[in-house]
């Protein structure tokens, strides 16, 4: 056994209806006066309004940012700081998808340490405890509410940081499929396609154990078990409850683990490109797949997970052959068709030996690689679905 140490995991509240439980888990982490941090498209779906109902009638006080933007930056996080600092607040709630939890937790090391999010570029660097937190999320990919890190941009290079500390960690996440079906298609998709590459990259990269392990196997039969009817648009409450599941598992495997090379040639495509994270995961994710083939352990695991896939029902086909097959369902817009000119692989491939997740892929990364890969994925033609 090679030594690892586990992180712990937020209490879990989950079901149809759990979001009835929010004041209990506010309660029970000592708030009595809540920042619920959130976007607008939460407040036009009605969960705001839900949320604050049940707060109202307990007898909690709160207050509702709703400006929370798609892939945070440091500027955004200011900004909520600020909006923060004019209210009483002793308790932070996260309603929405992964933006609005890590705008949340990043307020929160501001508010309680000050600076900016980068001093906090790292992990455990806080040094005054921060306010309890809350996680209900909207969506079913990032898996955010079971991770202490908040995942913030620069303002003007937009390199991820991500921003670790044990207090950032949810004290309690409900897991509510019935917040997950206002989701518009694509979003469903893009998030559903971010959680399956979740439990695929822990399963793999350099910091798995055994415990981390245990949770990307978990991750991977609930999100496999669901995933086809979410992309087809078709998902029944039992397919959102799989995919929800899936989603924080996945998110204790990241917390336990890391994740590689997929999320880390992701991250210049969204900060250059301006394409969704689960879009450009999802573009890059069986490339790096193939890439990791070379290495024995990566290999026998992806082999195993093909195997569970044949338990499930699927016709036996590699398990990167599955990935290319769902991709083929989406028909996601290729890096061609966004825009992605291939003179410029080398300088997202520098971008990519930036990013923190990919020292930790199976098969060592270079500038060369990434290159590699960023081609591939220009070449690869639609491939037909195996499912």
């Amino acid at each position: 056994m090679k030594p690892f140490t586990t992180r712990p995991s937020p209490r879990l509240v989950g079901g149809p209806g759990a979001l009835a439980e929010l004041p209990a888990c506010i309660r029970e982490s000592g708030g009595e006066n809540v920042l619920i941090v959130t976007d607008p498209g939460i407040v036009a779906a009605g969960h705001v309004a839900r949320a604050t109902a049940m707060l109202a009638e307990a007898g909690i006080d709160f207050t509702v940012y709703d400006d929370t933007s798609e892939n945070p930056e440091e500027s955004d996080i200011a900004a909520a700081c600020e909006f923060a600092r004019g209210v009483e607040v002793d308790c932070f709630v996260g309603l929405g998808g992964g933006s609005s939890m890590d705008t949340a937790k990043g307020c929160n090391f501001l508010l309680t340490n000050g600076g900016t999010m980068s001093d906090y570029k790292g992990y455990a660097l806080a040094r005054s405890p921060l306010l309890p937190f809350v996680a209900v999320p909207t969506t079913a990919g990032t898996g955010s509410e079971c991770q202490s890190y908040a995942v913030i941009s620069r303002d003007q290079s937009h390199e991820k940081m991500a921003c670790g500390n044990p207090g950032a960690l949810a004290s309690c996440a409900i897991l509510d499929p019935e917040l997950t079906a206002s989701m518009p298609h694509q979003v469903a998709v893009l998030t559903a396609l971010d959680a399956l590459a979740h439990s695929l990259e822990t399963a793999v990269c350099t910091r798995r154990n055994p415990f981390s392990s245990a949770f990307s196997r978990e991750a991977f039969l609930h999100i496999a078990s669901a995933i086809e009817p979410i992309l087809a648009g078709n998902a029944t409450g039992q397919d959102r409850s799989e995919m929800l599941l899936g989603a924080a598992f996945s998110g204790l495997a990241i917390e336990n683990s890391m994740l590689g090379a997929a999320h880390a040639s992701a991250n210049p495509l969204t900060a250059r490109f301006g394409l969704a994270h689960g879009h450009a995961v999802a573009l890059m994710l069986p490339h790096v797949m193939r890439y990791n083939h070379e290495e024995k352990g990566a290999r026998n695991t992806y082999d195993h997970y093909g195997g569970l896939l044949s338990r499930r029902g699927y016709a036996e086909v590699p398990v990167t052959e599955w990935v290319e097959g769902l991709l083929g369902l989406t028909a996601l817009p290729s890096l061609g068709e966004v825009g992605v000119d291939p003179r410029v692989f080398p300088e997202l491939a520098e971008d990519a030996t930036r990013q923190w997740t990919g020292q930790f892929n199976p098969r060592t990364m270079t500038t060369e690689g990434f290159v590699l890969l960023y081609q591939r994925a220009m070449d690869a033609a639609s491939a037909p679905s195996p499912l």
